[in-house]
């Protein structure tokens, strides 16, 4: 014998539209994002090539449209503890300062390069407004406190593949578009490696200085603010006390 629970069991006469209509995420949400990724990964793929993917912000991408379409808050809030300040205070605080004249990292020179498609280049504007996405997302779904670890997992695997396998900074691969030095394993610079310490020392600093210096930072804010499980839980220690008070005290 089954339980089945679901909106529809419960009241026959709810319609589809009335069970859409209990849905967390906008469909006009989940079907703008769809559509951008549908153009953006062959492009990537055929200008960029496979690699591309593992950066943190593309790895991000690919959890962001599981949790658009899921509602799964584990997805929203693996991508947004990750990206989020990253992407606000270095990705666009870079182009900024591109825009101003004045140099910063760097990390958004490809960004004002001429040898590169227009079009490919705007498809990069994703990096200033995923991380509002993702903070809308968080707001509707809440914040899952498991995303630290996981993020801290998927970043570190990125970081190592990058750093054992794939080319570094200053390499000249065959396809002048196909990305080196991905999660910046060697330095912010492409075109060499960083020389303030040896390689080895510098992955290792990523390793401890990103979940310490940048995700555990987002980790808190994301769940102070977001986490609805916190809420629920002072709520109902909230009327637990209030239920003991007039035991106490009845009227």
């Amino acid at each position: 014998m089954t339980n089945d629970k679901s909106p529809t069991n419960q009241n026959p006469n709810l319609t589809g539209s009335a069970v859409l209509q209990t849905s967390r995420i906008p469909l006009v949400v989940k079907l703008g994002f769809t559509a951008f990724m549908a153009v953006l990964v062959p492009v990537y793929w055929s200008k960029y090539g496979p690699t591309n993917f593992l950066y943190f912000c593309d790895l991000a991408l690919f959890f962001t449209l599981a949790a658009v379409w899921l509602e799964n808050r584990l997805m929203a809030s693996t991508a947004a503890v990750g990206i989020i300040l990253p992407q606000l205070v270095l990705w666009c605080g870079d182009f900024v300062a591109h825009l101003a004249g004045v140099k910063f990292i760097g990390m958004t020179d490809y960004m004002f390069d001429a040898s590169r498609p227009l079009f490919l280049r705007g498809l990069s504007f994703f990096h200033g407004w995923l991380p509002f996405l993702l903070l809308f997302l968080v707001a509707r779904l809440g914040y899952d406190r498991r995303a630290l670890p996981a993020w801290t997992a998927v970043a570190w695997t990125a970081m190592l593949i990058s750093y054992f396998f794939l080319p570094a900074a200053g390499a000249h691969p065959v396809n002048p578009l196909a990305p080196v030095n991905i999660d910046y394993v060697y330095g912010f610079s492409d075109a060499a490696p960083q020389t303030w310490m040896p390689g080895w020392a510098w992955l290792a600093f990523l390793l401890i200085a990103l979940p310490a210096l940048v995700f555990f930072p987002t980790h808190r804010l994301l769940g102070r603010f977001f986490d609805k499980r916190a809420e629920t839980s002072s709520s109902s220690r909230g009327k637990a006390g209030m239920r003991r008070r007039l035991t106490l005290f009845p009227k």
